[in-house]
């Protein structure tokens, strides 16, 4: 089972890299399989490739059901 998870990207990077919150964390990860991501934007992110652009909303709403289930 893969498991890809939201992220907020919080800088952009030279050579299509990014640094990502990621549950409070910073992560750099590669950008190079989107197009036109801007600081602010959510991306769904797997072994440090952001694969598409999430909605805020969406990603928001993800974000709480992973965290609901980090507490149970």
């Amino acid at each position: 089972m893969c498991l890809a998870l939201p992220a907020k990207i919080t800088e952009l990077l030279p050579n299509n890299r990014a640094i990502v919150n990621l549950g409070g964390v910073k992560k750099e990860i590669c950008i190079d399989l989107i197009d036109q991501v801007k600081e602010g934007d959510y991306v769904i992110i797997h072994v440090g490739y952001a694969l598409t652009k999430l909605d805020e909303v969406e990603a928001k709403k993800t974000l709480a059901m992973i965290q609901q289930m980090a507490s149970r």
